[in-house]
């Protein structure tokens, strides 16, 4: 059995700003940085023999912040980014309230079809491994959809540096 540990990257700038960043590179913040290294003391000593991370550099920053005391290098994947928002990307979040959503954000059916892919792609590459995974907040809530075969909304949201296990 391969046992995921799936993280939220830590708090970035835009985060911080409530700014949509969707597939943007995003930056962590001092206290991002912060939660990142709390995370990775805490878990030095637990055994952790691979660790991924989304293609997005807020995600890899917190990722090798985790790796380090484990000297493991970290894989990444295009499979783990943060669902696309298309022209609501860059925006100020409170103002996208009662807006129509744009035709160009990605389907809610690409994204749990992404998670699905993540969720196969772990097990036939890593069997009887344990994965540490660092994503994102809506792609992070996808794959325990895709995992608890349950809706979206009834996965709980995930905090910056949040841990979710899952045994595949």
């Amino acid at each position: 059995m391969t046992t995921l540990y799936l993280v939220r990257h830590g708090e970035t700038v835009d985060n911080a700003n409530q700014i949509m960043q969707g597939q943007t590179q995003g930056q962590l913040n001092d206290n991002g940085i912060k939660q990142a290294r709390e995370f990775s003391e805490e878990w030095k000593d637990k055994p952790i023999d691979v660790v991924i991370a989304s293609d997005l550099k807020r995600s890899v920053d917190t990722a090798r912040i985790i790796a380090e005391p484990h000297q493991l290098e970290v894989i990444s994947t295009p499979l783990l980014r943060e669902r696309d928002w298309g022209s609501f990307t860059g925006r100020y979040i409170p103002e996208l309230k009662g807006e129509p959503w744009p035709d160009d954000i990605e389907t809610l059916e690409n994204l749990l079809s992404r998670a699905g892919e993540f969720i196969a792609y772990v097990k036939q590459t890593f069997p009887e491994k344990k994965v540490l995974a660092v994503g994102h907040g809506i792609i992070n809530k996808a794959i325990q959809s895709v995992y608890y075969q349950k809706s979206m909304s009834d996965i709980q949201r995930m905090s910056n540096a949040e841990v979710r296990t899952l045994e595949l």
